[in-house]
């Protein structure tokens, strides 16, 4: 396993993690969770994602019961949750520092631990002061209950101004994004967030490599039962993947990356995940899987990542041609 410090901090965290987004508490039990948690452990894997919205509570649950169970020791992991969406409740949504404070209070207990190496914020809240949010966050690191901070999914003018404030103020700054960013979805990690590497030292997250399973090339032949797309609750995002003409467009793409994944002897998904891990702007990249034998494949990737080179790197784009532009040199 490689290990990658998280942006400008002295944190390191394992290149490839393990999260639990829709798979905890919908396709996995915690039997299920502990085998593949293990794994993922033994590959060398440090850091584990969890968030209070998912199955709303429940993931939390289950991961704290395999830790637990695993009895790891706690200064070899990197744990994290994200604060947004805790109930139907009128506080229990957004990022007051109420619902900070709670939501964060009432992971803890869920996750069996004292506190998280990681916080996000999962969501930018539009009804919330960002000055207030960013005061709730330092709070958390000031009791002991997280170390760092960081946003997901917010764009490059809110992490800024959050930024500048917490410096303003002498407060912790958030240090961590954690966007989508995955062959199709490329823009904010690649040109939206460029400034903030090297301005505030900004490191990522990244989640939905697979593309939602799409760039695992198990759609490309129809949807296979008990996958993600066969959930009636992802209705919406088979419609999208599946039935839309970009998302037909993108089918369509996959099927011709397969090709070079075979010539490499890999699999789709680990082309993927090593086409991720190509970017050095990305600090490590969540994976999620519904059955151990996915884990294992995903983590072999860090075997045969050397593989997509250069030259591997340009017969990909040539297929996406989707790369972000580049600047304007408006002097030429």
């Amino acid at each position: 396993m490689e290990y990658r410090f998280l942006g400008r901090s002295g944190l390191k965290v394992s290149a490839l993690s393990f999260g639990s987004w829709v798979t905890f508490g919908e396709q996995v039990d915690t039997d299920l969770a502990y085998q593949s948690m293990k794994v993922a452990y033994d590959a060398g894997v440090n850091f584990f994602d969890n968030a209070e919205a998912y199955e709303m509570g429940k993931s939390e649950i289950i991961m704290g019961k395999v830790l637990k169970k695993a009895e790891w020791k706690r200064s070899d992991l990197v744990l994290s949750t994200k604060i947004y969406w805790g109930g139907e409740g009128p506080n229990d949504q957004g990022l007051s520092f109420k619902h900070i404070k709670e939501g964060t209070e009432a992971a803890l207990k869920r996750l069996q631990t004292n506190y998280v190496d990681l916080i996000f914020c999962h969501r930018p809240d539009l009804y919330t002061p960002i000055e207030e949010t960013v005061w709730a966050m330092n709070q958390m690191i000031s009791e002991g209950k997280a170390l760092y901070w960081g946003t997901s999914e917010w764009n490059a003018y809110q992490i800024r101004k959050a930024y500048d404030f917490a410096r303003q103020e002498h407060l912790r700054p958030p240090l961590m994004e954690q966007p989508q960013y995955n062959m199709f979805h490329r823009e904010r990690v690649e040109a939206e967030y460029a400034p903030l590497y090297e301005d505030i030292g900004l490191g990522t997250t990244v989640w939905s490599p697979l593309a939602s399973g799409l760039l695992t090339g198990k759609y490309n032949d129809g949807i296979p039962e008990g996958s993600r797309l066969d959930l009636e609750k992802y209705d919406w995002l088979r419609k999208k993947l599946l039935e839309t003409e970009s998302g037909k467009a993108k089918l369509e793409k996959v099927k011709k990356l397969a090709p070079i994944a075979d010539d490499l002897g890999m699999s789709l998904p680990q082309l993927a995940l090593a086409w991720c891990l190509n970017n050095d702007k990305v600090s490590t990249v969540i994976t999620g899987a519904s059955k151990v034998e996915q884990v294992e494949q995903n983590m072999e990737t860090m075997d045969v990542i050397h593989k997509v080179d250069e030259e591997v790197i340009q017969k990909i784009e040539r297929i996406l041609d989707n790369k972000p532009a580049e600047p304007t040199d408006w002097r030429r």
